[in-house]
């Protein structure tokens, strides 16, 4: 600090990707972008083209363009720094002097939706560049993403989720879908619901009514993913919570979705002005607390920090709640369920995205203290004390 004034952190937006998420990507980021606070973050613009180029954005071009939009950004080469940035300019802010400076940041905000992003391969870049950065770990981030690793772990906890059967593509190769359709009508019925193993935004989802519907649901689900997911269709209310946290993570009030169309697909997320988000949900309060206390239960069974968006179906009859999915990098944009269910909780986008940076900078702080060195050798001729064994009676 200098003169009473403290130096500014460090951010790094890293957006777009190479998933069929990127646009989303997008319109995350520039929520984002938006919403952070300029006098406490100098924000670095790292973009990732749908080519896999990894680019530094020159933040005064992009305000040039006509809607100052990341999107353009990312076509026009002309708003590119000099030195375009790959992953490996990315540096911690304190390593020193270095080319390509733009990308030395203090903790990076990675909001890149879907594959590439939210499947623990970007984290453990960031991981091998020592930088802190939002949301969760490697191990947790790649079994959020998985719904099948997800379901397996979760219902491992005791967790209800709703029952399902996971294709490998090794069985689907060799048996063929309509073999795979028959003994999904078998063992769980219809209808049903297909999805890629790992995929978002509802991308590749289908409901399947009937055994042609589901020879195709498999066969578009295979489009984005290997190992394609059936669940079991359970006539439920469509509710979520975002949690937010490292160790003592906290619950939002819980928000309902009420779509038109047959689910909550891609369409009815980004383009369906008629879907509703109710928030709070208009659920019994006993009900309510129950949704919210399964959901840290889902987060700490997934090893989740920073942020997690946990969805649900609540049985209409029963009451039943079950765990549909956890997203450890959920939508930021205007009409996003996570930074809404926290604005209704009391804590504005602002303070959010503040709070996320805290518990990445805190995240980081804790593991950078663990020993990374193996222990000094035993000197010569020394050996474990059997002392203890040797003085056990036989």
């Amino acid at each position: 600090m200098d003169g009473g004034i403290m130096e500014k952190l460090r951010v790094g937006l890293l957006f777009g990707g190479r998933s069929v998420e990127h646009d989303v990507s997008i319109v995350s980021a520039t929520s984002i972008l938006g919403a952070l606070d300029r006098d406490r973050y100098d924000v670095s613009l790292i973009g990732v083209d749908t080519d896999g180029g990894w680019h530094l954005i020159d933040a005064d071009a992009l305000a040039a363009l006509p809607d100052a939009s990341l999107k353009d950004a990312l076509a026009q080469p002309d708003v590119f720094l000099p030195a375009t940035a790959g992953a490996s300019e990315l540096r911690p802010a304190d390593a020193g002097p270095a080319p390509g400076s733009a990308g030395r940041v203090d903790v990076v905000f990675p909001i890149i939706h879907g594959r590439g992003g939210e499947d623990g391969s970007l984290q453990g870049l960031l991981e091998m560049a020592e930088l802190p950065y939002v949301g969760s770990g490697v191990l947790s981030t790649a079994a959020q993403m998985d719904k099948d690793v997800a379901k397996r772990l979760l219902a491992h906890a005791g967790i209800p989720v709703t029952p399902w059967i996971t294709f490998s593509p090794a069985e689907l190769d060799r048996d063929g879908l309509p073999a795979a359709a028959e003994r999904v009508e078998t063992e769980l019925g219809l209808p049903v619901y297909v999805k890629p193993a790992n995929s978002g935004s509802s991308i590749g989802i289908s409901r399947a009514e009937d055994r042609a519907d589901l020879v195709a649901a498999i066969a578009e689900a295979r489009r984005y993913d290997r190992k394609v997911v059936v669940e079991t269709n359970v006539d439920g209310r469509e509710v979520e919570v975002a949690v937010l946290g490292n160790d003592h993570p906290e619950a939002s009030v819980v928000g309902e979705i009420r779509a038109t169309r047959a689910f909550y697909d891609y369409d009815a997320k980004y383009r369906d002005d008629a879907t509703e988000l109710i928030i709070p949900a208009d659920l019994e309060p006993e009900l309510a607390d129950t949704i919210r206390a399964t959901a840290i239960e889902a987060y700490r069974a997934l090893d989740a920090e920073g942020m997690a968006r946990v969805d649900f179906l609540v049985d209409r009859e029963t009451h039943q709640v079950y765990v549909n999915e956890l997203n450890s990098l959920p939508g930021f944009t205007s009409v996003s369920m996570y930074p809404k269910l926290w604005e209704a909780t009391g804590l504005p986008y602002p303070r959010l995205l503040d709070r996320l940076i805290e518990l990445a900078l805190e995240r980081h702080d804790r593991r950078s203290k663990l020993e990374t060195h193996a222990p000094p050798p035993l000197h010569e001729g020394a050996r474990p004390s059997l002392a203890a064994d040797e003085g056990d009676p036989a």
